[in-house]
């Protein structure tokens, strides 16, 4: 540090003083406290026990402890965060270093305190504080609804879904005219093509978007098709003129005899690419008709609706309550181990019989033919054993099928949800068709952080700083110590010493520290020893004010340690330097 000063700054002189001794001395000269006495200083990482004889401290019996105000705040930080996890980002240093200030306080006996606190009751509610987050209320009426709510909601529903489908009925009958000018100007253009000669066409369809004649009659029958099936009619397989299809299979017609084996080669891939291109076909046109029957459907189920809502509401109730039914009795009979009603097994307990029947032939074949020479399959009834195995086989194939049930019980159930406001869905654990679970709208408690025991807890490492796994003195055996060190060196008498106890630092600002450590220094002091805590004047700025007093006074440049005494002295002088503190 001198080095640093005298040599990078060109610093003339410094002076080392300590915080608590400045703050000693300046309450000094206000007469707060004597000549003799103790200082007890609590900052914010350290802790300082100091005695005074005649006005100067005595630095060998001087105890440092390394706990102060941040580790406080720092220990409730820790304890709010683990009881209030859902509030960390709220739980900030300096809201927390605010918290301490204005709400913890000493415990005069932890003990008793605590056990205030674990039988609840007046005291510790009021001893408690609520620190309210800020919230907005929820109106959530988690009542049952009447039958009123219930009309109105349904009427709601209906209405929206009433518009849902003028808008797409509007939208369909836009679209259906569209296609019908399309078709009308399509044929127009074909008529006007077949009446010119072909050196024309080109300079009629250079004003379109399309090249050929073919291309125009293959967009007439494309459109023809998209109109069928916007007006709902059954879509025919309309085979498409493609004018290049002679070229592109002009071999399949051609008999083996006749082609090379490279043609033969290029007639297969052509039969290929025919049969996958009609299979592809097929099942687009297959796809089409399933989804105008699944619209049909849709139609003729809401028009049952529309005539009669209350009869094909309770219809729609009755089929879910036989599909749930029937699906939990089918699961019922896969689970394994649960026996029916008449004492038999379970649909899961047969097929493992008929595992454990298929592995008893096998086991049982391979020991009867396993000793000499292998004959199995020489005889007609070995082969029923594969016979069997395959049977089993096709019936374990058949729960792999799809279950239809349970898709229908799917679709029913979504209908009830949409037109039926009282329907309440009862999913099962693990079924495809659970619904996320339901939460309590959040209140007002939920935005409180409530301080209890963490009012005096955390303050309380002070006195045991173990508690944080530091493992040194607390601040009354800090003070019993001082003042045992200068009793075994005959230095000063107790009295003189406990009469005069000064409090400095911020963390002396905790209510009852200065009760908290009457007691504890009279419990390791003989009895009757007197003792007198005092605060002082200001715990916060005392320290700058008596250094402040100190470096203002004229004797003040014989205390320091000037560049010279660097020069010829060196920097390990320092450490044996001192300042006097009485000027």
């Amino acid at each position: 540090m001198a080095e640093l000063l005298f040599e990078s700054y060109g610093v003339p002189s410094v002076a080392f003083g300590v915080d608590a001794a400045f703050s000693y001395k300046y309450n000094q000269q206000l007469g707060i406290c004597n000549n003799n006495g103790l200082v007890i200083c609590s900052g914010f990482n350290t802790m300082h026990v100091i005695p005074f004889i005649n006005g100067e401290p005595v630095y060998e019996a001087c105890n440092r402890t390394n706990v102060g105000g941040y580790h406080i705040t720092d220990y409730l930080k820790q304890l709010l965060s683990l009881k209030y996890p859902h509030h960390i980002s709220k739980l900030t240093w300096e809201k927390v270093e605010d918290l301490k200030m204005e709400h913890c306080y000493i415990a005069t006996d932890y003990e008793t305190e605590v056990q205030v606190f674990q039988k609840g009751g007046k005291e510790a509610e009021e001893k408690t504080r609520c620190w309210q987050l800020p919230w907005t209320p929820s109106f959530t009426d988690e009542t049952a609804p009447s039958e009123e709510e219930i009309a109105r909601k349904a009427a709601f529903k209906e209405k929206q879904g009433q518009r849902l489908r003028e808008m797409a009925e509007a939208k369909r009958f836009n679209r259906i005219n569209d296609l019908e000018n399309e078709m009308r100007d399509l044929e127009i253009l074909l008529q006007r093509l077949k009446h010119v000669e072909e050196d024309d066409v080109l300079s009629i369809l250079a004003k379109t978007r399309y090249t050929t004649k073919l291309e125009v009659e293959s967009a007439i029958s494309k459109a023809t098709q998209s109109l069928r099936k916007a007006k709902g009619e059954s879509v025919e397989s309309v085979e498409k003129t493609d004018p290049s299809a002679a070229e592109k299979y002009n071999l399949i017609n051609v008999p083996d005899e006749d082609l090379t084996p490279e043609q033969l080669k290029q007639k297969r891939k052509q039969l290929f690419i025919k049969s996958t291109s009609e299979a592809r076909q097929q099942r687009k046109q297959k796809q089409i008709e399933e989804e105008l029957e699944r619209e049909r459907k849709r139609q003729l189920e809401e028009e049952k609706r529309r005539e009669n809502p209350e009869q094909y509401l309770d219809e729609l109730r009755s089929k879910h309550r036989d599909l749930s039914e029937k699906v939990d009795q089918r699961k019922r009979l896969k689970t394994n181990g649960n026996h029916n009603s008449s004492g038999g097994v379970g649909r899961g307990e047969r097929l493992n019989s008929s595992q454990r029947e298929r592995m008893r032939l096998l086991t049982t074949a391979a020991f009867d033919r396993g000793k000499g020479e292998d004959t199995f399959g020489m005889k007609d009834e070995d082969w029923q054993l594969y016979k069997l195995m395959s049977r089993d086989n096709d019936d374990d194939d058949d729960d792999d099928q799809p279950d239809l049930d349970e898709a229908e019980l799917v679709r029913v159930t979504s209908r009830l949800r949409e037109i039926d406001p009282t329907f309440i869905f009862k999913a099962e654990s693990g079924s495809s068709t659970a619904e996320a679970p339901h939460f309590r709208p959040l209140t007002k408690e939920d935005f409180q952080i409530i301080l209890g025991v963490e009012r005096f807890r955390c303050p309380e490492i002070l006195f045991h700083p173990n508690w944080i796994g530091v493992e040194q003195l607390g601040l009354d055996e800090m003070a019993g110590n001082s003042i045992q060190g200068l009793l075994d060196k005959g230095r000063c008498s107790e009295e003189r010493i406990t009469n005069s106890i000064l409090l400095t630092g911020g963390s002396c600002l905790f209510p009852g520290m200065s009760e908290r450590l009457e007691a504890g220094i009279r419990m390791i002091r003989p009895s009757g020893t007197p003792i007198r805590i005092i605060k002082a004047l200001n715990p916060i700025f005392d320290a700058w004010r008596g250094a402040s007093a100190y470096a203002a006074a004229m004797q003040f440049p014989q205390q320091t340690f000037s560049k010279m005494d660097y020069y010829e002295k060196g920097e390990d002088w320092l450490k044996k330097y001192q300042i006097r503190y009485t000027i």
